[in-house]
């Protein structure tokens, strides 16, 4: 965090020394290695609760995802579900009964005799 060497350490240890005097260095370090290693207490903690809400954000996203992946996949099953075929009029074959062989010829439907109409016209 701070890129503090000897050389700085030392010079601060002496200026500290000429201003407080030899009876109160030893108090005044004590106290600011303590407020030192409360602050970095506290820079570790909330680094560590600011990584752990990023990775929770990060595992959270892909569930998400999938979530709603499964949501939509839910939604076209039950639509696919309710598709009801709709009722085919009595004249009319269903389109499963339908044939796509056209091998053998369809029939041509039998008139009934005395119907009205004449073969020979």
């Amino acid at each position: 965090m701070f890129d503090v060497g000897f050389a700085e350490i030392f010079l601060l240890a002496l200026i500290g020394l000429l201003v407080l005097g030899p009876e109160r260095l030893p108090g005044v370090a004590r106290t600011v290695g303590g407020f030192v290693r409360k602050a970095r207490a506290s820079w570790v903690s909330l680094r560590n609760s600011i990584e752990s809400e990023l990775n929770e954000s990060d595992l959270s996203t892909p569930i998400k995802k999938t979530s709603e992946e499964l949501k939509q996949i839910g939604r076209q099953l039950t639509d696919t579900a309710s598709f009801k075929p709709k009722n085919h009029d009595a004249g009319t074959t269903p389109p499963e009964s339908k044939t796509t062989n056209n091998s053998e010829p369809e029939p041509a439907p039998l008139e009934e005799p005395g119907s009205g109409k004449s073969e020979n016209v």
